[in-house]
């Protein structure tokens, strides 16, 4: 169940880099939890399910509601900016009203995944309620982040925009944007 866990993360001058690293590990922490309840199954509540449990609580818990913060209060109001530009998908608004409002649903998702990973750490279970249906949800939002959300961010972000949303996400994390040091989304 070992799985390599972190990636060397862009600096803060480079958030729509920053937040595609934010995806990947999201994304990796979601393959960590699908293959959790199969692993309980086999081997129970082993050493090595309790540190995936825990890596995927401490992810959850940590990053993740900061780089929902990074969209919905940086990113997001800043493309909403740029929705009459020549190449401004026409959907837009409607996508980024979507996904601040599937952050609510997947936090919430996370509220009832928690309770049963901390009781996998602790040793009082092996029984995982199926994160599936979480898991999906938000491999389908992530999905839509990479197709249409950033790549319009990348062609039309001018430097001080992309410099005003790597220092928010700098300053909401402690860390300083120059150094970019414990970058994690």
């Amino acid at each position: 169940m070992h799985l390599q866990f972190h990636e060397t993360a862009p600096g803060f001058q480079q958030p729509i880099e920053l937040l595609r690293a934010c995806h990947r590990r999201i994304l990796n922490t979601l393959d960590i939890l699908e293959r959790l309840p199969a692993h309980l199954s086999t081997k129970g509540a082993d050493a090595d399910a309790r540190a995936a449990a825990q890596r995927v609580l401490d992810y959850f818990h940590k990053a993740a509601p900061h780089h929902h913060a990074d969209e919905d209060e940086d990113l997001f109001p800043l493309l909403r900016r740029h929705r009459d530009a020549a190449d401004s998908p026409p959907r837009l608004c409607t996508w980024l009203d979507r996904l601040s409002a599937e952050h609510e649903v997947l936090e919430a998702g996370w509220d009832r995944q928690r309770p049963a990973l901390q009781r996998v750490v602790d040793r009082r279970t092996t029984d995982l309620p199926d994160p599936g249906p979480w898991i999906r949800q938000y491999r389908l939002h992530l999905d839509l982040e990479e197709r249409a959300i950033l790549p319009f961010a990348e062609r039309l972000l001018s430097p001080e925009e992309r410099h005003t949303i790597g220092a928010s996400m700098a300053a909401r994390r402690g860390i300083s944007p120059v150094t970019g040091d414990n970058a994690h989304g």
